[in-house]
């Protein structure tokens, strides 16, 4: 349970959409044409949605306003190998608090192995520790990499984070991220896993039905999918399979 009260690192969000060309085509984004400022209220909160409902957009542009390389790693990575970054993180303003934080992390699923490469790399300097995360699973490298990066009194953006992870891993990560929330970091997640959003007292932003908006964790997709199939699935498979 999330029950300590941390000053966030950052608040909110303010976008000028003077700053973004009217023919951009995150003018076509329902969820986010629609809004000029975001704010956020708890340690953990995670963006909900159907595939395009533009939650990893955002929070992809969230990232590179605070600072984070656009393919993910800390704030010290610098490498590109393809980009793909909307202008919206130019529009954007983040309203920060007053705490700055130790440290952060910007993790994503597409690009997890072009972050891991980069990780072996720098690990070769001075003073760095290699981490191997070639030669782990792709599930263990990833859990590897979260582990090893959570600290306190920091700030961490996750793209899909359960995409490479068993259900026993994403339980192993919510644990790693609760007891990480509650050492003053904030979380700020995009996932369709019914396991994470299961975190109690965590923010979740849905960004379907074309606007940002509050639910609970019983009216997400991921969970009534899920919970639907579980409680019928022969049914279900059955009026599939005669569609």
């Amino acid at each position: 349970m999330l029950d300590k009260e941390i000053e966030l690192h950052i608040k909110g969000i303010i976008i000028d959409w003077d700053k973004i060309d009217g023919r951009s085509y995150l003018r076509d984004i329902d969820s986010i044409a629609g809004i000029s400022d975001l704010r956020f209220h708890k340690p953990i909160t995670f963006f909900v949605g159907e595939n395009g409902s533009g939650k990893s957009t955002m929070l992809e542009a969230i990232a590179v306003a605070y600072g984070f390389n656009p393919e993910g790693g800390t704030k010290n990575y610098s490498f590109s190998t393809y980009d793909s970054h909307s202008e919206l993180c130019n529009a954007m303003r983040l309203i920060r608090g007053y705490n700055k934080p130790g440290w952060g992390y910007f993790l994503r699923a597409e690009s997890f192995y072009n972050v891991a490469s980069a990780e072996e790399e720098y690990s070769r300097g001075p003073g760095g520790r290699p981490q191997h995360f070639h030669e782990k699973s792709h599930g263990e490298s990833f859990l590897a990499l979260a582990q090893s990066n959570f600290k306190g009194n920091g700030v961490y953006l996750l793209d899909e984070p359960e995409a490479a992870l068993s259900p026993q891993r994403q339980l192993t990560l919510l644990l790693e991220i609760m007891e990480c929330a509650q050492d003053n970091s904030q979380f700020i997640i995009v996932t369709h896993s019914p396991i994470l959003l299961g975190i109690p007292g965590a923010e979740i932003l849905s960004f379907d039905e074309g606007q940002i908006h509050t639910c609970t964790y019983e009216e997400t997709d991921s969970y009534q999918v899920t919970k639907m199939f579980i409680d019928s699935r022969e049914q279900i498979l059955k009026r599939l399979l005669e569609s």
